[in-house]
């Protein structure tokens, strides 16, 4: 691209100064010849009038007085009627330049001048505008080359970030370079690079969160199917099969929660559902891992309760809570549900040591955790929390309570009150 903006520029400098350099020289040598006559004949006129002025006073004239008159490049011969001509200076051999005068005593006067003269006068006139054109063509060349950087560095820097966009690289340059049309493609470039920053971010946290959803499910699922090879009984099979299917199934809605949430986490199917369920549904399903370790998990609180949200969704956040409180809590574990206003609270608490306090707030951070894991549970449960139009708070650090707050529904049923524990 360089060479051909040079090329391209060089050649147009050279037809302009073809163009206008001829005619330039021709005007010139033109210009140069006429002057040279006007001057002649201009001498000539002069050397007549001396020539009279010297018979009116004298009546003679000699060789002596005009020599001084006439230049050293000129010759001139003064003819006067009676007399022998007189001549001034060397005569030129070749072409000349002459003019002839007469005077008013009847004299002639002709001067005449070398065309050798007018010849350097054209050619020092051809080597200033030789001189000029080189000067012009030395110029555009330069400007050519730096016109051609200016345009072809910056094509350059867009062929590495579509190179770097290409292998993986999406960081956006934010480097414009003056010229609107080019600058129109580094936006370009760089909203793409945006996109597929964006992109790749959310393929990376569905994965971790796909990791971090399915690997508790696929735990219990697998503990299930454990205790169906271990026993004979075929009631308890049956019993323990329909349970393995129950958690197949929501092991279904969480791939298919992650799926959804990953493409566009506003979308929901919110729908009414009993909280109490969805409480016993989780009992049940961590029953066995709280057992495996010594320690027993509760429920208490107000039953009968109505929600409005996703199921699957609430059972996920409570998942990844009482999960939270197996691994780095401590004692028993409550769930304890309440009403505040128009919103139904399941709060998850334990006997453990609860939050640093230098995790706070942040505990929901992603990549935030108190001891040696993913640090992403508490994140995704306020994502899902928030997709379904609730929240999750810290409600406490030590011992630590955690609340997930639910719109309810404007009816509960009556007669709906608070229940002792129940160890699970």
């Amino acid at each position: 691209m360089r060479r051909r903006l040079i090329q391209s520029t060089l050649a147009v400098v050279l037809v302009v100064i073809a163009v206008f350099g001829v005619s330039l020289v021709i005007v010139e040598t033109r210009t140069i010849s006429s002057t040279a006559q006007e001057r002649v004949d201009s001498e000539a006129i002069r050397l007549a009038s001396i020539v009279d002025s010297r018979l009116i006073a004298t009546g003679a004239v000699t060789a002596d007085v005009l020599r001084e008159q006439v230049p050293a490049e000129r010759y001139a011969v003064i003819r006067i009627p009676g007399e022998k001509p007189i001549e001034i200076g060397t005569k030129p051999s070749g072409d000349t330049i002459s003019a002839t005068r007469t005077g008013e005593q009847k004299e002639t006067v002709t001067v005449q001048e070398p065309r050798s003269v007018v010849t350097r006068e054209v050619w020092r006139t051809l080597l200033i505008i030789a001189a000029v054109a080189l000067l012009a063509v030395v110029a555009a060349v330069l400007l050519a080359v730096r016109q051609a950087n200016r345009l072809a560095s910056p094509l350059t820097d867009l062929a590495e970030t579509a190179e770097r966009l290409g292998s993986g690289d999406p960081r956006p340059r934010h480097k414009r370079y003056g010229v609107p049309e080019l600058d129109r493609v580094a936006d370009v470039l760089d909203g793409s690079a945006e996109r597929i920053a964006r992109m790749l971010t959310a393929e990376r946290r569905l994965a971790a969160d796909a990791s971090h959803q399915l690997r508790t499910p696929l735990t219990a699922l697998s503990m299930r199917l454990e205790e169906i090879t271990l026993t004979d009984d075929p009631h308890t099979v049956k019993e323990e099969a329909t349970i393995a299917l129950a958690q197949v199934e929501r092991l279904t809605d969480v791939v298919e929660r992650l799926l959804t949430n990953s493409r566009d986490p506003r979308t929901g199917s919110a729908v009414t559902f009993d909280l109490d369920e969805v409480i016993q549904q989780q009992l049940a399903e961590w029953r066995p891992a709280y057992r495996s370790v010594g320690r027993a998990i509760v429920s208490s609180g107000k039953r009968h309760l109505h929600a409005v949200g996703t199921p699957g969704a609430v059972a996920q956040v409570l998942a990844a809570l009482i999960e939270n409180s197996l691994m780095h809590g401590g004692g028993t574990v409550a769930l304890r549900t309440r009403v505040t206003g128009n919103q139904a609270v399941v709060e998850v608490t334990d006997e453990g040591p609860g939050v640093p306090a230098d995790l706070g707030a942040r505990i929901f951070e992603r990549a935030i955790s108190g001891r040696n894991s993913t640090g992403i549970g508490l994140a995704v449960a306020r994502d899902l929390a928030e997709a379904d139009g609730g929240r999750l708070e810290m409600l406490q650090a030590a011992p630590p309570v955690f609340g997930l707050f639910l719109s309810r529904t404007a009816t509960e049923k009556s007669g709906a009150g608070e229940s002792e524990p129940t160890v699970r």
